[in-house]
């Protein structure tokens, strides 16, 4: 070295000339080399012409010197190898105070356009960056003081969070120095976010203060985020300055892990090929056949990070046999309901009669609910068959509709409802009149708990592969699936319909479905009486209104049979109701011609 710094202190009075000798008055000034432009590894740093550092390191810090005060001081840096102040890549004039202690960073780069601009447009040419009002001992035993300094060129500005203390630096942007910062001491970890957004963390380090000799620093961030951005320079960290002169990095510690989300999966895609499949998440085996109508309980998953999610057969040995894969990502400590609906090639079955896209797919609720609060349950709907129309769900005994217009692929939003026994109607959306399907949900048992009631399967069977037929099911949160059977009514109750097993029943009365169908123009249609009736028969089409009536007079106990011509109307899905005193039943047939 060409001076050691143990002589620069005994030295530097003189630097400022004979007026400085005269008054001997002086500084505190520690210096911190922060420039992470790899041209400035090592520099000698002159003060008035005089050396003042010889080979002075990135990363390294001076003591606090004494300096002299109330003159200027020309601060020069120059290459590690300069012989005399004449070599400075550059210089800076500062005039410091009698009696007060100074932290200097040298911190940029030499040519900016050579290195990644700052992300808030802070210059980042080579500078000098002082701090007035530091101290050397902490005056509070117990507590640890330190300030915080943004050395790093190509970071943007960020907030530093003492992990489960909370903020302690808020919108620092390259350049800036805070005052001092007061902590009892300890261990803590910092996480270093983007300012303003504290549920992205960069970076997080471990800072055991507990175990510093010195109960005051500078904590300084240096190098780059991105370094081969940068001429491969040093890349980013953070660094404790003591007043010695001891620089230290503070280790790497592990990022708080996002809080997980909440997941139920249910599989409710009818299409007879996907009656058992294989669930993959990020190519890990989730679920291995799974079967049509089942549901898993709510899991935790990762959230902030991209969920892969595929969908194979039940043969299938891993994720490179997916039929389907959805990229999903969900957030932190919400609640998510996903349910499989629709087929593999929608060419091979009904087409929808609203035009929705039937196409296998992820339908996904961001606002699920595990529970409710006491003496209630929170419903939500989901309209999962593929062939049926837009409907409203119905509930005996109230006027409006509990859920309005729900189509294939929707969801409805949480519903609360009390626990008691219910009988639910699927009626054509805006048409309360012509009731296509009614079931029993007793809930009495659900007191403070929620669930997902969903249409399943297919009106048509022979137009859908013979697929499952439809109904209406309810999945629990703890994975149960249960099939919401037809309502057993009394003749009182009149103009209800039951559904099982693809025939409508209600106390014997039944309604077989027409044969053929589809068909072109007549189709036959059988029902059975339990007693004399006067029997009517309405036809409506998909928007609920009638298009034809057949007044049969009044019939005998057992079986009837009837032919229904559609010359007159054109190729579609029609709702066909026959009304027999106190009973009615409604169900689907297809004109194609």
């Amino acid at each position: 070295m060409k001076k050691s710094i143990m002589f620069l202190a005994l030295i530097v009075l003189g630097l400022a000339g004979a007026n400085v000798a005269e008054s001997a008055s002086t500084a505190g000034l520690q210096i911190i080399h922060n420039a992470a432009d790899p041209g400035l590894r090592e520099v000698d740093i002159y003060v008035n012409g005089g050396l003042l550092l010889d080979n002075f390191s990135f990363r390294q810090a001076t003591e606090f010197l004494d300096v002299p005060a109330g003159v200027p001081l020309t601060v020069e840096l120059a290459p590690s190898y300069s012989s005399s102040s004449v070599e400075a890549l550059d210089n800076y004039t500062v005039t410091l105070n009698e009696g007060v202690n100074y932290v200097a960073f040298a911190s940029g780069v030499l040519k900016p356009g050579l290195f990644a601009p700052n992300p808030e447009g802070r210059k980042t040419s080579n500078n000098l960056y002082i701090k007035d009002r530091m101290t050397q001992k902490q005056r509070q035993p117990g507590n640890y003081d330190f300030v915080v300094f943004h050395g790093s060129t190509d970071a943007p500005a960020v907030d530093v969070i003492a992990r489960g203390v909370g903020a302690i630096v808020k919108g620092a942007a390259y350049q800036d120095i805070t005052d001092y910062i007061r902590v009892p001491v300890g261990s803590y970890v910092l996480d270093i976010t983007p300012a303003g957004d504290n549920e992205t963390v960069v970076a997080s380090y471990a800072a055991n203060l507990s175990a510093l000799k010195y109960q005051v620093g500078v904590i300084f961030a240096s190098g780059f985020l991105n370094p081969s951005a940068n001429r491969n320079g040093e890349a980013f960290g953070l660094f404790v300055a003591y007043p010695n002169g001891t620089v230290i990095e503070l280790p790497v510690a592990e990022k708080p892990q996002p809080q997980p989300a909440r997941l139920q999966v249910i599989h409710n895609a009818a299409d007879p090929a996907a009656a058992a499949v294989d669930i993959y998440v990020n190519d890990a085996l989730l679920l291995d056949n799974f079967a049509f109508r089942a549901a898993t309980p709510y899991i935790d998953v990762p959230s902030n990070t991209e969920l892969r999610i595929g969908v194979a057969p039940g043969t299938s040995t891993s994720s490179a046999q997916a039929l389907a894969t959805f990229p999903v990502t969900l957030e932190p400590g919400k609640t998510y309901v996903v349910m499989a609906s629709g087929v593999l090639n929608p060419a091979e079955f009904a087409v929808n009669p609203g035009g929705k896209n039937t196409g296998f797919n992820l339908y996904i609720n961001a606002a699920g609910r595990e529970s409710a609060p006491a003496g209630e349950v929170m419903l939500s709907a989901f309209h999962g068959a593929t062939d049926a129309p837009t409907v409203d769900v119905r509930v005996v005994g109230l006027v409006d509709p509990l859920v309005p217009a729900l189509a294939f692929g929707d969801f409805s939003g949480y519903l609360s409802v009390a626990p008691a026994s219910y009988t639910l109607q699927i009626t054509p959306a805006g048409v309360p009149g012509t009731v296509v399907a009614s079931y029993a949900a007793d809930l009495s048992g659900l007191g403070s708990g929620a669930a997902v009631v969903f249409a399943s399967g297919f009106l048509a069977l022979d137009q859908n592969k013979n697929g499952a037929a439809f109904g209406l099911f309810a999945a629990l949160p703890n994975g149960t699936v249960i099939a919401l059977p037809a309502p057993t009514l009394r003749k009182s109750a009149a103009a209800l319909t039951g559904v099982e097993d693809g025939v409508v029943r209600v106390e014997g009365f039944s309604v077989q479905q027409n044969y053929p169908n589809p068909f072109n123009p007549v189709t036959r249609i059988n029902f059975y009486l339990p007693g004399s009736e006067v029997v009517q028969m309405q036809v409506f089409d998909v928007a609920g209104r009638q298009v034809s009536s057949m007044q049969m007079g009044e019939l005998s106990a057992g079986a009837h049979s009837f032919s229904f011509d559609a010359s007159g109307l054109p190729s579609g899905r029609y709702f066909y109701r026959i009304q027999a005193g106190a009973y009615s039943a409604t169900k689907s047939m297809v004109l194609m011609k």
